[in-house]
Formats: structure tokens, C-alpha cells, sequence
């Protein structure tokens, strides 16, 4: 199969482009910046860019045990993980310091000037998360965030970490909207291409992975960061 062939055949999975009614956010990376980790795995004598491998990782791990059916919380997922990244050596004190972390991550620029634009609009933002949701919650409070924001989801309610399509579903239930009418914005590829998939309008900001590759659902608007992309989302046909 070509990739011309690929990207059609994905595309026929795609909702037509129209303004949402209700924009969901991912949290970890497109709202807070996990890399601010990156000073506590310093404090517990570990290199300060493990934070990326452990992250990744507890991604995947996520990812594959949703995909085998016996999916852990995040907090648990990512425990396991920061002990197999710091290779087994650290104390169940020192793992307790690092994962506190994600309650105090930062926002990014881009984050407040967005969630306005969208208030402006008078279209209803929340936290969409496969995180705790106290654990998210918070941390968007203590960024000046969370008054902005309907609510904060999660997908540990069902089990499950993103993307499959009944997580997207779900979402749409707990917002009391169609999917066709909510869209997604992130700055993973692979999140964006699960909300396509599963019927929603897909926003992505490339300021992560620096452009749409190749083997994912095309997005409905991309841009260099989110308040671009909320932007062209507000500009869609009603």
C-alpha cells in the first residue's frame, strides 16, 4: 500500500471540518511541562534527561497494558516505570520525590492564551488526561489554569490509557456532546490520530514533534502551538 493509499483510507475515518462545541485538552506535555521533572531526578542522584526515557516509558507501558486488558493507574504505571529507568537503585522515598513532580509541572506559554480565546468563544475547554485526576487537577491549579477549565477528565475511570476509540467516546459522553462536534487538542500525533479515528475533530500542535508524520490521521488544524491551532479551530464552518 502506498502512502498516498494509507493516508485515504485514513482519511475516510475523518469527520468533516467544523468549529467544536466543546474542545478537550490533553494535560502531560501539551498543557504542563513534564520535563520540569527533570530537577528532581537530579535531587535523587539520577542524569537530569532520564526524565524523558522514564515518561516514554510509562507511556508505553500504559499503552500495552490497555492494549493485553489489565491496565494498572497511571501513578502505579509510572512507579514501575521510574524504577526500571533508574535501573532499580532508587528508594521508595526518592520515587515518592520524583512522582510528586507531575503536581508541580509548569504551564507552558501557549496554554492560558488558548483556554481565553476559547472562553472569548464561549466554547467550554476541559482536561482530558490519562493521569489521576486530583493529581491533574492540582497541578493545573497551582499553574493558574484550572479557572479556566469545565473540568478535568480521566481516563482511569474506565480503565484504560489513551488512544483507544471507546476513551474518546467516553469523553464525549462526560461532556454531553457528539464527537463530531469535540475536538481533541494535543501536541502527541498519536493521541490527535486516536481522536480522529474515533470520530472527533483533531487539533495538533507541533511544537513537540515539529510536524504531522506521515502515518497518522490527517488533524483537522495543526499549528506551531495551541493558541494557533485554537484559533483555526474557532475559524472552522459552523
Amino acid at each position: 500500500m502506498s502512502t498516498v493509499e494509507g493516508a485515504s483510507q485514513l482519511d475516510r475515518m475523518r469527520v468533516p471540518d467544523r468549529r467544536p462545541r466543546v474542545v478537550l485538552f490533553d494535560v502531560f506535555e501539551t498543557m504542563l511541562q513534564v520535563s520540569a521533572l527533570r530537577s528532581r531526578f537530579v535531587d535523587v542522584g539520577r542524569p537530569d534527561h532520564e526524565w524523558e526515557l522514564f515518561y516514554t516509558r510509562t507511556l508505553r507501558d500504559g499503552m500495552a497494558l490497555t492494549l493485553a486488558g489489565a491496565v494498572r493507574p497511571f501513578a502505579e504505571v509510572a512507579r514501575a516505570a521510574l524504577r526500571t529507568t533508574a535501573q532499580h537503585t532508587l528508594s521508595e522515598e526518592a520515587l515518592d520525590h520524583v512522582l510528586a513532580g507531575f503536581a508541580e509541572l509548569p504551564p507552558y506559554p501557549d496554554v492560558e492564551p488558548a483556554l481565553r480565546a476559547l472562553a472569548r468563544a464561549r466554547i467550554p475547554a476541559y482536561a482530558f488526561t490519562q493521569g489521576g485526576a486530583e493529581v491533574a487537577s492540582d497541578a493545573l491549579d497551582r499553574a493558574g489554569l484550572r479557572t479556566y477549565l469545565r473540568g478535568v477528565l480521566s481516563t482511569e475511570e474506565i480503565r484504560s490509557f489513551k488512544p483507544p476509540a471507546r476513551v474518546y467516546n467516553w469523553a464525549c459522553q462526560q461532556v454531553d456532546a457528539m464527537g463530531d462536534r469535540v475536538a481533541l487538542v494535543a501536541v502527541h500525533s498519536w493521541d490527535v490520530h486516536g481522536a480522529v479515528r474515533a470520530g472527533l475533530i483533531g487539533g495538533f500542535a507541533t511544537r513537540l514533534e515539529g510536524a504531522v508524520p506521515d502515518v497518522v490521521a490527517r488533524p483537522h488544524v495543526v499549528g506551531e502551538d495551541l493558541e494557533l491551532v485554537v484559533d483555526r479551530l474557532i475559524a472552522l464552518p459552523a
